[in-house]
């Protein structure tokens, strides 16, 4: 089947590959413009568009894919099928209409409909999520369902795992063998709302159990941090629920084999972290430093 993928994240991009490996290789993939990144704002290639250079495929970068401009390029390609994932922005009329589209979605809709669906699904402690092929329609990720596949949730999951075991294996059989698509529940839907800032600092107020899902949500691709006395973030990239006793919520210990977090119910062992201006360390590493 001929196809046109439109899709920017790490996760878009895995599910590219294994459709460029299909019979269903897009004929043109379609992802955002590059933007500043990092520290130094240096303009950056989204992952998709990276991996569609490699893969060798036709690559477009419009500023409004909506815009006539884009449509164009997606109508000479032909498609008979238009498929997307985690693109990042809303898909209007007329493409709405004129083509077949598929979408790919992280979770069991209608659960995490929404822009963060895997990261919500470990903050919540789900213990299962999945991956959703629906038809594409103008409402959030509201559309028909045509198949989808449960996953379970580790304990020790983080984004970045999880993701890597949603395959693109179902995009693939729907593609195959087209399948009647069924209607969501919308009295069954709950939203997976885009993260925020602040977000990504640890919140003494909660739980050390819940804080331990936000710090695996976030990583690898964003992080968690928490704040120093001087006022500069200290990025917490692995931890551990601590047995015993920690410091008062909001302070940090170093007189252990770990830093210490100390949290609503107890406290948080910092396993990895990342100084500022610095590389990964362990949280062993960083403490030999912190008392020299």
């Amino acid at each position: 089947m001929r196809t046109v993928f439109l899709g920017t994240s790490e996760f878009a991009a895995a599910i590219l590959r294994t459709l460029a490996r299909s019979p269903h290789r897009p004929e043109l993939v379609v992802t955002r413009p590059d933007r500043p990144r990092g520290r130094g704002r240096k303009l950056a290639a989204p992952p998709v568009a990276l991996t569609a250079r490699e893969l060798g495929l036709e690559l477009d970068q419009p500023v409004a894919v909506n815009d006539e401009p884009a449509r164009a390029r997606i109508a000479a390609a032909a498609p008979e099928a238009v498929l997307v994932c985690a693109f990042g922005a809303l898909i209007k009329e007329p493409l709405l209409s004129d083509y077949w589209i598929l979408n790919v979605h992280p979770s069991l809709l209608p659960r995490w409909r929404g822009a963060a669906p895997i990261e919500r699904a470990i903050m919540a402690g789900d213990s299962t999520t999945g991956v959703s092929i629906i038809r594409l329609t103008a409402g959030l990720d509201s559309g028909p369902v045509c198949a989808h596949e449960s996953v379970p949730i580790e304990p020790d999951d983080t984004s970045g795992s999880l993701a890597a075991r949603l395959e693109a294996r179902l995009l693939i059989d729907v593609l195959s063998e087209p399948r009647e698509c069924v209607e969501q529940d919308d009295s069954l839907a709950t939203y997976a709302d885009k993260l925020t800032r602040e977000e990504r600092e640890l919140d003494p107020g909660r739980s050390a159990a819940e804080l331990e899902r936000v710090v695996r949500a976030l990583a690898p691709h964003i992080g968690a941090h928490v704040k120093l006395e001087d006022g500069s973030l200290l990025g917490v990239r692995e931890v551990r629920v601590y047995a015993g006793a920690g410091p008062p919520p909001g302070g940090l210990s170093f007189a252990g084999p770990l830093p210490l977090f100390g949290c609503a119910d107890g406290a948080l062992e910092l396993v990895s972290v990342q100084p500022p201006g610095r590389r990964p360390m362990t949280g062993e590493d960083y403490l030999r430093g912190y008392r020299q």
